[in-house]
């Protein structure tokens, strides 16, 4: 098979290209900028192009298919090529369901939690050296690569996220897998540059769930009164499963999964549910739940998910993918929690273009009342390449609904007040889809007065 990659320096698309290439696949590939780690990476299976830029000249009859990246335009000269010689053209969602439609698919989906059910799962899978393909939207421990494809493995886990699948594809990712089994973790509004109301965003997981195969399994977050009342109503012939928090206690800052007592290595309310999603869904692949136990106890956490950077007897420092509202509200929620007798610091980089958008800010309401200091910081670039209108530190104090919340729209002011603060029984949880405008994380964990 000759496959072309148009867009190959993508998260999912450099991973998928080096998984095609393993299996035998003859890969080329495309970008008009490629950042680290795909340049690595790619370079050291001999698949980062030659010069970077689009050139219609790759494309030929050769070809059995391309596979386009959301980063192309519709406008991509190489794009324009491939349909004027009519070769198959695939967004790397329908390619993944090609190279799996003959295995059973679990597809994890759901506003948050997606990645951390899935690296659960792979987790436990692995653990008991189980043969599976996947498709996670993060850089596991333990794992080369974020795409695995292979014709052997009986299974394939897919991280499968609601957003748009090419940018001639509006369809969400997760309504082109054709789940067997099906997970939603919850749902809390996102992407409002594709849907703009609350109603548009919750039916796609309603039409998500009309994809799932005859006789699958949905397994549901039963905790979300919408996300409940959507699986309740659906009437495709589906098992259904709901979930919620398992029992469990915390010892000194230790998370505990109850009866057995299996101390964690993760905790708070959602990633106990998320626990428990991985769990029946394990179950399903003939792993019971005293051996998921046994192998959870070893799990971490994904990359950047209440991931530590540091930690010692009077603080410690935390970074979180978290960015939409519900996701920062329940990883303070979690961080204060476990540590009840510690002062926490919350600090979140506003970054994505709902959370830039002065209509959705206000969704954000109360989301950092539980943080003793609470802080937002926005890099005035992220407005100027979105061409979208600043904030004012009135109006995110207004749309959180915090007068005593902190602002920030400088990076080394940002530090200075963080290294101003006492850190002797405090925590500091960092936030952030972006990077703080180059922070080096461990660096400043290293520099905080205690």
């Amino acid at each position: 098979m000759r496959i072309h990659f148009i867009a190959i320096g993508g998260s999912a698309m450099h991973n998928l290209a080096i998984a095609l290439h393993k299996k035998g696949y003859q890969i080329t590939g495309s970008d008009d900028v490629i950042f680290e780690p795909a340049k690595s990476r790619l370079d050291k299976y001999g698949l980062l192009p030659a010069e970077m830029g689009w050139n219609e000249n790759r494309i030929s009859t050769d070809l059995d298919a391309v596979i386009l990246g959301m980063h192309a335009r519709i406008d991509n000269p190489e794009l324009l090529k491939a349909q004027e010689l009519g070769i198959k053209i695939y967004s790397y969602p329908e390619y993944i369901y090609e190279q799996s439609k003959d295995k059973l698919r679990v597809v994890i989906g759901g506003s948050h939690g997606k990645t951390t059910i899935t690296s659960m799962i792979l987790h436990v899978l692995n653990y008991y050296n189980r043969d599976f393909d996947y498709l996670v939207g993060a850089q596991l421990a333990g794992f080369e690569t974020m795409v695995k494809v292979t014709e052997e493995a009986p299974i394939m886990i897919i991280e499968g996220d609601e957003y748009l699948s090419s940018p001639i594809d509006r369809r969400p990712k997760f309504h082109l897998y054709k789940a067997n089994v099906a997970v939603i973790s919850g749902i809390a509004w996102d992407h409002i540059n594709v849907f703009p109301t609350y109603a548009d965003y919750t039916s796609q997981f309603d039409k998500f769930i009309d994809t799932i195969t005859e006789n699958g399994t949905l397994i549901y977050c039963q905790v979300d009164a919408d996300l409940n009342e959507i699986a309740q109503n659906s009437t495709v012939k589906i098992r259904k499963i709901g979930y919620g928090i398992p029992a469990h206690e915390i010892i000194n800052g230790i998370t505990y999964l109850l009866p057995e007592k299996t101390a964690l290595g993760v905790f708070g309310d959602h990633n106990l549910m998320n626990l428990n999603a991985a769990k029946l869904v394990c179950e399903e692949s003939k792993i019971s739940a005293a051996e998921f136990d046994t192998a959870i106890a070893s799990f971490t956490g994904a990359a950047k998910r209440l991931e530590v950077i540091s930690a010692d007897e009077f603080t410690n420092v935390y970074k979180d993918f978290a960015h939409s509202p519900s996701k920062l509200k329940a990883t303070i929620e979690a961080v204060k929690a476990q540590f009840t007798d510690r002062k926490l610091i919350a600090c979140i980089e506003l970054h994505t273009f709902s959370s830039l958008n002065k209509d959705f800010l206000k969704e954000y309401a109360g989301a950092m009342d539980k943080a003793d200091e609470a802080i937002v910081f926005i890099d005035l670039k992220s407005f100027e390449q979105k061409r979208m209108e600043p904030f004012s530190e009135n109006d995110v104090q207004e749309a959180f609904a915090n007068p005593k919340l902190k602002f920030f729209n400088d990076a080394d002011k940002l530090k200075a007040y963080l290294l101003s603060l006492n850190y002797k029984n405090a925590n500091l949880l960092m936030m952030s889809s972006g990077n703080y405008a180059g922070f080096d994380l461990p660096e400043l964990a290293a520099e905080l007065p205690r």
